[in-house]
């Protein structure tokens, strides 16, 4: 993993908006539309050239594929893991009873009007026979994609975005296993081939586990200490996957997924840290960059980050459209290299800017001012904390 030995690296939290006329043809694939496969799989060739391209023209050192060719972060798996078949009990919303709904009924019902959420009924699954990977050609699709699309570019580094056992568990629901434990590691051990398949192929492979922290905000009814309980064998079950991958290739992102929202029932970083830190994993992406959760970075004044690891806080983010100052970001990296040790922080996002492909909270146009404005204030970071030029 690329460390910041003598500037800050920048890197982001992986979903990046989808071209127009890509993004038709992701949804005809996910909705079981008509469309040409020869077609869909020379655009996604060529938005995955461009938006390599683009990242690293805006600055950015550790880039990613933006997950051009995935209609979401979850619903790729459908076509990579057996034993699931469409479910007739699919939801439109997880957050129905959940805390902050329950908070802000009159909000959550506004914003469901005046920003529909994607439709992904359709895209929910549930679980009738055993769990087996069978998506080897389509991760060999974006690791050949990711590395033809790198050439040519100032790139220090690449990943690529893979989901969680905790994150599948919660979103195809389970009718075949016995236990919940038994269906977790069972997704955990399919799973595991896509790890390391990323792992191989020379990339950092990076666990998007959004549900780790979300359940809390999900089941009202939950205290902490049961919280505490159920993660802790959500992190077993994650390092089951993960057992053959030195930690230095892994990085771990979770956020708390609501964009948008009061989320004032967000899990506070100084409550959880403990159990985030026994994922095996070389760097840890989480929020940091709104106004939930920037001051707790002063959490890591009293925790200490093991050898070997570093943080990945998000210094830009996708909860607002205001596109922060180089300033303000150099100062929010400086705030984490004071804790952390200026070689421990790599500045990231606080999210990806496109979970699912068709999300339209931030346009593109802000995507690429707030990309630039993590570049700019990694130098001016950079400048204080070695003097680089």
């Amino acid at each position: 993993m690329k460390r910041s030995t003598d500037r800050i690296v920048t890197t982001h939290a992986g979903s990046l908006p989808r071209p127009a006329d890509l993004l038709e043809l992701i949804q005809a694939k996910a909705t079981g539309r008509p469309y040409d496969p020869d077609t869909f799989a020379t655009r996604v060739r060529r938005a995955v050239d461009d938006i390599v391209r683009k990242q690293a023209e805006l600055g950015v050192d550790v880039v990613d594929d933006g997950e051009m060719g995935k209609p979401g972060f979850i619903p790729y798996v459908n076509e990579r893991l057996s034993g699931f078949e469409p479910d007739p009990q699919g939801r439109i919303s997880p957050w129905s009873g959940s805390r902050e709904v329950r908070a802000f009924p009159e909000f959550y019902e506004w914003f469901s009007r005046a920003m529909p959420s994607p439709a992904v009924r359709s895209l929910h699954m549930v679980c009738t026979g055993p769990i087996v990977y069978k998506g080897a050609k389509h991760v060999q699709t974006d690791i050949e994609n990711l590395k033809a699309s790198l050439a040519g570019t100032r790139a220090e580094e690449a990943f690529i975005p893979a989901i969680s056992p905790t994150s599948v568990e919660d979103w195809q629901r389970n009718a075949y296993y016995k236990t919940d434990e038994e269906y977790l590691f069972a997704i955990a051990e399919a799973l595991r081939e896509e790890y390391e398949e990323i792992v191989n192929a020379g990339f950092l492979v990076q666990i998007d586990d959004p549900q780790f922290v979300t359940q809390w905000t999900k089941q009202p009814d939950l205290t902490l200490d049961e919280w505490r309980e159920w993660a802790a064998l959500r992190v077993e079950a994650l390092n089951h996957a993960l057992r053959n991958i030195a930690p230095e290739k892994i990085r771990h992102h979770t956020c708390y997924g609501i964009n948008m929202g009061p989320r004032i029932h967000d899990l506070e970083l100084k409550d959880i840290v403990d159990i985030i830190l026994k994922i095996r994993a070389g760097g840890f992406s989480f929020e940091a960059a709104n106004p939930r959760h920037e001051h707790e970075w002063k959490v890591w004044k009293n925790v200490k980050l093991p050898e070997g690891k570093c943080l990945i806080p998000g210094v830009i983010s996708h909860s607002t459209v205001l596109v922060e100052h180089p300033e303000l970001v150099a100062e929010r990296i400086g705030r984490f290299a004071s804790v952390a040790g200026r070689e421990n922080v790599i500045a990231g996002a606080d999210c990806g800017f496109a979970t699912f492909a068709n999300s339209r909270e931030v346009h593109p146009s802000i995507v690429w001012a707030k990309l630039k404005s993590l570049a700019d204030g990694a130098k001016i970071a950079s400048r204080q904390l070695w003097g680089a030029s």
